[in-house]
């Protein structure tokens, strides 16, 4: 009697063994793959808020890959969690909140490569009294995390001393990104005498997302707007989004509009823009860590033609267009481009390979490559860009292109010298936290 209770017990245990031990080790060689593939690629850096892991406190549960909503970042090697992509994590940090042993701490920065991080205070100030730093700048790359501190950046500024002077405004925020898209809302919601300055477009950064990609995974709150949980909301939805919203509550951003300087001048800010100056008693930086798009500086660069991001694929149909550089924008820019009707495309970097794309955007325009869509020129740079063609340097020879557009995608400069310019600390992080 006693063997067959024991029995009945261990053959389901038994059966759920058998079916688990398989899958689990199908999932760790997926892993082992995804690993070697990003050290192949060398996209071994996070960009922002990334885990490290303790092995000696993980067990090995999966709680923290479940938890993860940007895929396949983290997984179970050995029988403990590795990051195993970790160019692609966003540091929004479900890992650790679900993680039941602590074993993972959130930090910036690796032991090879550091991250410019500024100081920032609890709410958000600076070290320089009156200038405040939320969303990406300040490390938080998720669209959520920059909507939370933009309101929470603004709530505090709402309790400065010397609001209300008729003389400036209370704020000057400075993008609108979701950050600065928030903090926007929370200054009218505030009664602010405020203004917002965007250098490019209406959701900044994330308006030049890749076309289709998915920005929001969670619920997320707006002031004056509510709480909205849409389960994944792509990056057109959401600025159509945030449209709707500028239209309901007479949001005024200039758009268009960059921010040249910051200087402080008896107890107030002067902020210098390329449409003029604001007196204010304190400025919000939302800027996000992108920066100005870096220029090739070659003649006939200024033309209209030539852009730093690409927006919309089908305004090149039936066009020849170059992208330039070796990145991920790059080469998703030149893909989707290519699959427009009529386009020749060319795609020139100047190194010998796309060492630092991912390994999916490199499949991708392999298959653009062999299918006729797209021309690639390793060891190349741009000459001249004239009004019909494009002329690259190649293995030391010239070459023309007959061209209608140019798009430039090598990176950013970054805002740090910016902010030391106006006084903010700026630390650089190697794997801390």
């Amino acid at each position: 009697m006693q063997i067959d209770m024991i029995f009945a017990y261990a053959l389901p245990l038994m059966v759920i063994w058998s079916i688990y031990l398989p899958v689990r080790k199908r999932l760790e060689l997926r892993a082992v793959e995804k690993l070697a593939a990003a050290t192949d690629a060398g996209l071994l850096e996070p960009a922002s808020l990334h885990p490290i892991i303790d092995p000696a406190r993980c067990i090995g549960c999966g709680s923290c890959v479940r938890a993860c909503h940007e895929g396949e970042i983290l997984g179970l090697i050995d029988g403990r969690s590795t990051l195993v992509e970790p160019a692609n994590c966003i540091g929004h940090g479900m890992c650790k909140a679900v993680c039941p042993v602590d074993a993972i701490t959130l930090v910036f920065g690796t032991d090879r490569r550091g991250v410019d991080i500024p100081n920032v205070s609890p709410n958000f100030e600076t070290n320089v009294p009156g200038i405040f730093i939320a969303g990406e700048l300040g490390g938080m790359g998720l669209v959520r995390n920059a909507i939370e501190q933009g309101r929470q950046a603004i709530d505090s500024i709402s309790k400065l001393n010397g609001l209300g002077a008729p003389d400036m405004l209370d704020v000057v925020i400075v993008g609108c990104g979701p950050g600065g898209f928030s903090a926007s809302l929370a200054a009218l919601q505030h009664k602010l005498r405020f203004v917002t300055l965007e250098q490019d477009t209406l959701g900044g950064t994330v308006a030049h997302f890749p076309r289709g990609k998915l920005v929001m995974t969670q619920p997320f709150t707006l002031p004056l707007a509510g709480t909205f949980d849409f389960g994944e909301l792509s990056k057109e939805e959401l600025i159509a989004f945030f449209e709707d919203i500028v239209i309901k509550t007479g949001l005024k951003v200039n758009t268009g509009e960059r921010v040249d300087s910051i200087a402080r001048v008896d107890g107030h800010f002067e902020v210098k823009s390329t449409q003029g100056s604001y007196k204010t008693r304190s400025v919000l930086l939302t800027i996000g860590r992108r920066g100005t798009p870096r220029r090739l500086d070659v003649p006939g660069e200024e033309q209209p033609k030539v852009v730093y991001r690409m927006i919309d694929p089908e305004q090149y149909r039936g066009q020849h267009v170059l992208v330039v550089g070796g990145g991920d924008s790059a080469l998703e820019a030149a893909c989707e481009i290519a699959e427009q009707p009529g386009t020749v495309v060319t795609l020139s970097h100047r190194s010998e390979s796309f060492g630092r794309a991912k390994q999916k955007n490199r499949e991708r325009i392999k298959q653009a490559q062999q299918a006729g869509r797209v021309e690639v020129i390793f060891s190349s740079t741009v000459e001249s860009i004239g009004v019909r063609d494009v002329n690259l340097k190649w293995n030391g020879e010239q070459r023309s292109f007959a061209n209608d557009a140019v798009i430039v995608c090598v990176g950013g400069i970054l805002p740090m010298p910016f902010l030391k310019s106006i006084g903010i600390e700026v630390e650089t992080k190697y794997g801390t936290a």
